[in-house]
């Protein structure tokens, strides 16, 4: 009988840890590749993107502003909807800008 506490009767029947001195072995069913499609376009690229999106919300805001003020439409709560959400879409590109140029900051102060 073992006494208390002792743990040596949990590694009695485990294999003894070996050195990996190759290429990890392979899992059955499992891949290294990622699940979705690579994508192809850069960070710039998504940043353009975004500022584009926010672009086409203000463009369309006023489209629609413009049509109700020269009673071409009726819609006005189309139009104060448009022209909220534009802001918030520009709200928050100004946000993630900020968070940019922090964390560009953030990183030039450290030392290397």
């Amino acid at each position: 009988m073992s006494p208390i506490g002792s743990v040596s009767s949990l590694f009695a029947s485990a294999a003894p840890l070996t050195k990996l001195d190759g290429p990890l072995p392979k899992l059955p069913g499992a891949t290294l590749a990622p699940a979705g499609p690579i994508p192809s376009t850069g960070f710039g690229q998504m940043l353009d993107g975004l500022v584009a999106t926010v672009d086409a919300k203000q463009a369309q805001a006023q489209s629609l502003t413009q049509q109700v003020l020269l009673g071409d439409s009726d819609q006005l709560h189309q139009s104060v909807i448009a022209m909220q959400e534009a802001g918030v879409s520009f709200s928050l590109m100004v946000e993630v800008r900020n968070k940019l140029i922090e964390s560009y900051q953030e990183l030039m102060r450290t030392q290397v």
